[in-house]
């Protein structure tokens, strides 16, 4: 095994999904097409969305699709970075949060 878990090229081995379950993965995809169409939301706003929400759920090959889908959608490099920038509070607030388990499972 490689000294990395994310090779550009290992995203393909999700193909592995789509040949046991053909039709789950083709639901998923247009469920997925769906969601990020124009709605209430331009879709401009749903890839910023997107890509807050990857950096959250560190996935790094949606952080590199969404983040080209939102510049696709005309998002600046401003829109971007203040996306990535809620992220990051958000997180960091979650470990705020979260520490109040740690004080708790501390004083037991």
């Amino acid at each position: 095994m490689s000294d990395h878990f994310y090779g550009k090229g290992d995203i393909a081995k999700v193909g592995k999904i789509m040949q046991h379950h053909p039709d789950l993965f083709k639901t998923m995809l247009e469920v997925a097409a769906k969601v990020m169409s124009e709605g209430a939301l331009s879709v401009k706003v749903k890839e910023l969305i997107a890509v807050a929400c990857a950096h959250i759920t560190q996935c790094p090959y949606c952080i590199a699709a969404h983040v080209k889908a939102a510049k696709a959608a005309g998002a600046t490099e401003a829109e971007l970075t203040e996306a990535i920038l809620v992220a990051v509070n958000l997180a960091s607030g979650a470990a705020l949060a979260h520490s109040s388990v740690a004080f708790k499972a501390y004083e037991e």
